[in-house]
């Protein structure tokens, strides 16, 4: 245990030395290897699906839900989009030396605030390889050394992406240390990553509610809570139901095992009848299992019923929960007892039931008429993201460059004393 701990320090400790001049360096070395990496993703593509390939076989072997070999599984199109995404990195503004603060105070101080690097970023994330790039991408951009700490399922995948992502990095002027990767597979690890406060800065996690807890609950370094998608979509009495139920499709089917991902569906008691015999067979017909409350077995007796436990699930799977509800304070009042604050949607052709769901659904996102599946960085414009910050200090909802930096106060004095 000694050694392993000695060996995370260790990498830690270089990511942090490296940070120092990676923060100075200009934003024309950053791009520089960032495409150099997207090349080489590019170049080594049969070398990353061979090692992938013995993830995938292996978490077969292990029987892992099948949402999380999607997750895990790498094909020539995602490799392809993981180099786009490192180039669009590339063309996104550089954060750091921006100022959004200037004061002169009476004494004749000038004032000025600009963005800065965090130094060392700690992210710990699951099965989904394409994490270890994006994370790269932004926290080379951001001028942020990292430590990376993927799931055991894709270690083999992981490991040979960052070599590549190292080796391309460091060709192109990035310092040598700045991307660093724990491949130690004891759950151990993640908690003594949790407790170098002093050399990692901040500690990013990204994956299910059982990850996330760990690292809250454990670390003695500053947490960017990134959340558990319960995700919801409130199908109102003024709703057009084709477009709610083309959005109900979207939000669960498109790609159920992501986070802002559809898990329960709410709607009006008033169109109830109307509705749930449209949403069931398109639901079905797309091999959703779909559990109801007991006002919904009352219109479809087939259907399977919904427990408490079912309000508060994030299934990652082809699963949705459905409930009648009275009206959109009840919708409302259901979302914010059983959501994750990440993404909810409101379905309706009133103004007056669209502004108060957005201004009463305590969420990183409140959708009127669009799907949940769009809080996304790139989505929003913001190129990769680092995840989806469910929480309400430093940064909320999907985090691109300026959340992985700080702030500093430059001040400019002429010999003034207090």
């Amino acid at each position: 245990m000694t050694e392993i701990k000695q060996t995370i320090e260790s990498r830690a400790r270089a990511a942090m030395k490296a940070s120092i001049t990676l923060a100075n360096l200009s934003t024309a070395i950053k791009n520089e290897a960032l495409l150099n990496m997207a090349a080489a993703l590019v170049k080594n593509k049969e070398e990353i699906l061979k090692a992938n390939a013995v993830d995938v076989k292996a978490a077969k072997e292990k029987g892992v839900k099948t949402s999380y070999i999607d997750r895990l599984t790498l094909n020539d199109k995602r490799i392809e989009d993981m180099a786009e995404g490192l180039k669009q990195t590339v063309a996104l503004p550089d954060p750091i030396g921006t100022g959004d603060l200037y004061v002169k105070r009476p004494n004749g101080l000038e004032i000025r605030r600009v963005r800065v690097p965090f130094g060392v970023i700690g992210i710990i994330y699951e099965a989904r390889p394409n994490v270890t790039v994006d994370a790269a991408a932004l926290c080379l951009k951001s001028g942020n050394a990292c430590v990376l700490r993927g799931g055991s399922e894709a270690i083999n995948s992981n490991k040979c992406i960052v070599s590549i992502l190292q080796k391309a990095a460091y060709a192109a002027g990035i310092p040598e240390g700045a991307i660093q990767f724990i491949d130690i597979i004891d759950r151990d690890a993640v908690i003594m990553m949790c407790k170098l406060r002093g050399i990692i800065d901040i500690i990013i996690p990204r994956g299910g509610a059982g990850l996330i807890k760990r690292v809250t609950e454990n670390s003695s370094v500053n947490v960017i809570e990134t959340g558990t998608g319960v995700c919801h979509e409130y199908v109102d009495v003024y709703a057009d139901l084709d477009m709610a139920l083309n959005i109900a499709i979207n939000g669960k089917t498109s790609r159920p095992s992501v986070c802002n991902a559809l898990e329960t569906i709410l709607i009006h008691k008033d169109i109830a009848q109307k509705f749930l015999p449209m949403l069931k067979p398109a639901l079905e017909k797309r091999d959703v299992e779909i559990r109801g409350c007991e006002r919904c077995l009352e219109i479809c007796p087939d259907m399977k019923a919904a427990t408490e436990e079912d309000w508060a699930t994030e299934y990652n799977d082809l699963i949705v929960s459905v409930k009648v509800v009275e009206d959109v304070e009840a919708a409302i009042e259901h979302i914010n007892k059983y959501n994750t604050q990440h993404s909810d949607t409101i379905i309706t052709q009133d103004i007056k039931n669209a502004h108060k769901f957005l201004t009463e659904v305590d969420a990183a996102a409140v959708y009127v008429n669009a799907s949940t599946r769009f809080t996304d960085g790139f989505e929003f414009g913001f190129g990769a993201e680092i995840g989806i910050s469910t929480q309400k200090m430093h940064a909320r909802g999907p985090m691109g460059l300026e959340a992985l930096t700080t702030t500093k106060y430059l001040v400019y004095g002429e010999g003034q004393i207090r």
